[in-house]
């Protein structure tokens, strides 16, 4: 049965002049009911400009990029792959595709009212990037924003981004775990035992990932994983400044720092210095992603590189219908490490007894 917009008024217990106005956007409408509107228009799966019937086979020359952060170097760089893989002819008629970016800020809110403004305008596809968010509510907000995306027939790939489970989602997704691992086994094979570890927003799956990573290495090892040495924070170059000067406050003698990502290592570099600390005399320190100030931070950071452009061209590849989907829709992509001159075999003197 087709939802009309005289249901939606009802739903919403507006007029629906009211409904018009606000999916129109052309006359202010009081917050409260704006989202009393929006949330009926989900709720009943309206669909604008005509018969949800006729519309719901159709797909327009849209396809929508979700990103935390489109300032952040990591999602700049996926992005910037999946639109040159999106832009070229194959829309209607052979037109372009227009590609829009969508900046959440990691807000779970505006995440699924992105995918709610991307299934009105019946995109052609939607790329999501990036951690998902690790709670219940959200996570089955979610995964029904996706089914309905889907059933619409827009392709939606997950970059980055752990799979869907119950949806049609193709999962390109990082070994967060595996280069967390492989990064702690490296400084645990320089010789070094107490590690203090920057982890990210502590609600992400990219921060347990690897956070897991990390203590699997420390345990393989037999090393003592005190959560005293774990830190969370902002994935950003202030929140590693700060979570490093409270490392240091909690044990002064730790030898290396793992940091979340490479940013968040640049910030924790800065918190050594100016504790009177070298890198990596004193103190070593590993990021994570090999964004490409990586290699020019002095010393060169220890890092494991995250094919994000690679990643990103698939995925727009996938998105547009160039490229097959993996096997089974998911596909594990593997992070390399890279060691440079940031970390190094620890200073006897700061080694503890034996």
């Amino acid at each position: 049965m087709t939802v009309t917009l005289a249901d939606v008024a009802a739903r919403a217990q507006v007029s629906p002049a009211t409904v018009s106005r606000v999916l129109n956007g052309n006359y202010p409408v009081a917050a409260a009911t704006r989202e009393r509107v929006l949330r009926a228009v989900d709720e009943l799966d309206y669909v604008l400009n005509g018969p949800a019937s006729a519309l719901a086979a159709a797909t327009s020359d849209l396809v929508g990029i979700l990103v935390n952060d489109i300032a952040d170097p990591f999602f700049g760089i996926m992005a910037s792959a999946i639109q040159n893989e999106i832009g070229g002819p194959g829309g209607r008629a052979g037109g372009e595709r227009l590609a829009v970016v969508c900046n959440t800020g990691g807000s779970p809110e505006r995440e699924l009212t992105y995918l709610t403004l991307l299934q009105r305008q019946r995109a052609a596809a939607v790329v999501l990037t990036g951690g998902a968010v690790e709670d219940a509510t959200h996570g089955a907000a979610a995964t029904a924003k996706l089914r309905k995306l889907s059933a619409a027939g827009t392709r939606v790939v997950l970059c980055g981004r752990p799979p869907a489970p119950d949806t049609e989602a193709v999962a390109l997704t990082f070994d967060n775990r595996g280069g967390g691992r492989e990064l702690t086994e490296h400084l645990i094979g320089l010789g070094h035992r107490r590690l203090g570890y920057i982890a990210g927003p502590q609600e992400r799956t990219t921060t347990r990932h690897r956070l897991e990573g990390h203590r699997a290495a420390l345990s393989a090892a037999g090393v003592d994983a005190d959560p005293g040495w774990t830190v969370h924070g902002r994935y950003d170059r202030r929140a590693g400044y700060e979570a490093t000067l409270e490392l240091l406050r909690r044990d002064p003698s730790l030898t290396a720092v793992v940091a979340a990502n490479d940013s968040v290592a640049l910030g924790a570099c800065a918190a050594l210095r100016e504790s009177g600390l070298r890198i990596p005399e004193d103190v070593s320190v590993a990021g994570f992603d090999d964004l490409p100030f990586s290699i020019d931070a002095v010393p060169a950071l220890t890092t494991v590189r995250l094919p994000l452009a690679e990643a990103g061209a698939r995925a727009g590849r996938v998105a547009m219908g160039r490229e097959e989907p993996p096997p089974g829709g998911i596909a594990m992509i593997r992070g390399e490490l890279m060691v440079r001159g940031s970390t190094a075999t620890p200073r006897h003197d700061r080694l503890p007894p034996t």
